[in-house]
């Protein structure tokens, strides 16, 4: 079960992992709300593959552009929401900005993981060159479609270009190079220009795997 959640108004922000600690439910009004007063909605998978089938059922390929802007769009907001309480949880001492950025990904992130959004990692080895790659375990997308032979993430790829280009205030874009539901044992994402994005694309559909992607960029 994961849980999707609209901004809110917060006056402390911590990394709670603990279900029963992360979510406050009220039974009276029957609303859920997260450690930083957001409201939230449990679904179960079956909800993940039916929004996914009806989106296709309706718009076709464009349903992947659509989760993709969604998850833009998102990200750029619940990180305006998100500076604030980040600055707040440390006195207002630490401007994001100058902060360590591992320390605020992962701040950022430790509630989606408590909602069921799964867990991941980020590798700036590549930051010098105009590439970021994250992975993502046990993405809520694809662990609800299972293994179908594409890649399925796309609101995570919106979301994680939105991030970032949030934080290095330029545009972004990216782009799933590697899926769970494609019978890999986790997702991978890369961020860049939309230049790159666009090569990759490009490989990905010829049938090129992740560490091919990469190689092709890196020969760039």
């Amino acid at each position: 079960m994961i849980s999707l959640s609209s901004g809110g108004n917060i006056q402390s922000y911590h990394p709670y992992y603990a279900d029963e600690d992360f979510f406050d439910r009220n039974l009276e009004s029957g609303t859920v709300r997260g450690r930083n007063g957001e409201r939230n909605l449990h679904v179960t998978e079956d909800f993940m593959v039916g929004l996914q089938s009806g989106m296709e059922e309706e718009v076709g390929d464009a349903a992947g552009i659509i989760m993709y802007r969604a998850g833009f769009e998102w990200a750029l907001q619940d990180m305006k929401d998100f500076e604030p309480r980040f600055e707040a949880e440390f006195g207002g001492r630490t401007k994001m900005g100058e902060a360590n950025i591992l320390l605020a990904l992962e701040t950022w992130w430790w509630p989606l993981n408590s909602e069921g959004w799964g867990s991941w990692r980020v590798d700036f080895t590549q930051r010098k060159n105009g590439l970021i790659y994250a992975d993502v375990f046990d993405s809520a997308v694809a662990k609800s479609l299972g293994n179908i032979g594409k890649p399925v993430c796309h609101f995570y790829a919106g979301q994680l270009a939105g991030v970032f280009t949030y934080f290095s205030k330029h545009d972004l874009s990216g782009i799933e190079i590697q899926c769970y539901a494609m019978g890999e044992d986790f997702c991978k994402f890369l961020i860049g220009s939309q230049k790159r994005v666009d090569a990759a694309s490009f490989w990905v559909q010829e049938g090129a795997n992740a560490d091919e992607v990469i190689m092709n960029l890196q020969k760039k």
